[in-house]
């Protein structure tokens, strides 16, 4: 993943694109941003794109303790927020789709497996203080 993760923990735009993915093709996710502009391209997409986008810099840097790393938006997420965990796995597929357009030739089969195995990781740790 470390080799291909440039192409998201230093790309707060790609997140953003991502998001606005998810959106449009999944409406019901715009419930959790009510106070959010989720017009593509808007200051608020733009800058939740780039937390996701910081949040997954973290995960690549520190992928022999996702747990730790993650554990403080995990809280976040479960507890405050209250977010559906089915929208990590919809966000995720957005996120391929999006690095897809991105990469074209340089996403090959192995690369693609390889971000599907990392985000579904940090979609379960993401998930695993709901339990």
């Amino acid at each position: 993943i470390r080799p291909g993760s440039d192409d998201i923990q230093h790309h707060g735009q790609k997140a953003g694109e991502a998001l606005t993915r998810t959106f449009l093709s999944f409406p019901t996710t715009k419930t959790y941003f009510p106070h959010f502009d989720l017009s593509p391209g808007s200051q608020d997409v733009k800058g939740h794109g780039q937390k996701v986008a910081d949040a997954l810099s973290q995960a690549v840097a520190n992928l022999d303790d996702l747990p730790g790393t993650l554990s403080k938006l995990s809280d976040l997420h479960a507890h405050k927020l209250r977010v559906d965990p089915v929208n990590f796995k919809l966000l995720s597929h957005c996120l391929i789709v999006t690095l897809a357009c991105h990469l074209s030739k340089d996403l090959t089969p192995e690369a693609h497996a390889s971000m599907d195995k990392f985000f579904a990781s940090v979609a379960t740790v993401l998930t695993s203080k709901y339990r």
